[in-house]
């Protein structure tokens, strides 16, 4: 029986959230009643994020892009679902939202989003503006980078993730799917990682905000100016590199070095 749903997750440094995020991805693909796939796209990850990943039964897609669109588009190349649903690998999908994902796609949606709300304890600022920031989601029919479903057909063609861009790349594509068809932006929330609320201040984030309100999408087109995402990876309870116990897949722990990558 062909393969209805392509769940496609792009991972570099991941095995400290993973594990959750895949089980998440099986529990809803079990709910669809359907054959499915999972896919992590491994970029050149140097933990245990493709052990995790065959623990959890996906199929790995090994990468060396560093570029967060290109690594989406690996992915779906590889892909064999008439229907892809982009996870971040911080992020927690439940049954309802891929359910009513399938749904809105099969009643002639091209693709969307979902409303969103974050994981743990976030700044104040983060708590202010996030309900906001999940209206204007809404308004504009934007879908969060966290979770963004289409079609095979129309993925392909509007061209997939333009890799011009190393940032917003979510946008660019939602807006070119809008163009294609209907692009609809569920009212069931997924749950992603507050992490980088936590780990980066508001004058950081106000600053690039700055930037792009300057520079224009120039800021997004190059690597440099975009560590937000690029940048070493801020462990949470502790300064830039420190270090921390990693989990191994049979429940063991490895003492590990630090992370960086666009998560």
């Amino acid at each position: 029986m062909p393969i209805g749903i392509s769940f496609i997750v792009p991972a570099f440094n991941e095995e400290a959230l993973l594990g959750a995020t895949l089980e998440a991805l099986r529990e809803a693909g079990r709910a669809l009643g359907e054959p499915y796939e999972i896919l992590v796209v491994d970029d050149a990850s140097t933990d245990l994020t493709a052990d995790i990943a065959r623990h959890h039964e996906a199929r790995v897609v090994s990468v060396n892009c560093r570029h967060i669109a290109g690594t989406r588009n690996a992915g779906a190349r590889e892909a064999t679902g008439q229907m892809f649903v982009f996870v971040d690998a911080d992020t927690i999908v439940s049954s309802e939202v891929t359910l009513a994902a399938v749904a809105a796609v099969r009643a002639g949606a091209v693709g969307g989003g979902s409303a969103l709300k974050f994981d743990g304890v976030i700044p104040l600022f983060a708590r202010v503006i996030t309900p906001f920031a999940v209206w204007l989601l809404r308004i504009f029919r934007v879908a969060p980078g966290c979770f963004l479903f289409c079609s095979r057909k129309a993925f392909f063609a509007v061209g997939g993730f333009d890799e011009t861009f190393f940032g917003a790349e979510d946008v660019v594509l939602s807006n070119a799917l809008k163009q294609y068809g209907r692009f609809e932006i569920l009212r069931q929330a997924v749950t992603t990682s507050g992490r980088k609320l936590r780990t980066h201040s508001v004058l950081e984030m106000l600053y690039l905000l700055l930037r792009l309100t300057v520079r224009g999408t120039r800021v997004i087109k190059q690597r440099q100016g975009m560590e937000l995402w690029y940048g070493e990876r801020r462990e949470e309870g502790g300064a830039p590199g420190s270090e921390r116990i990693r989990a191994a897949p049979d429940g063991g722990t490895r003492n590990g070095d630090r992370t960086d990558g666009p998560g």
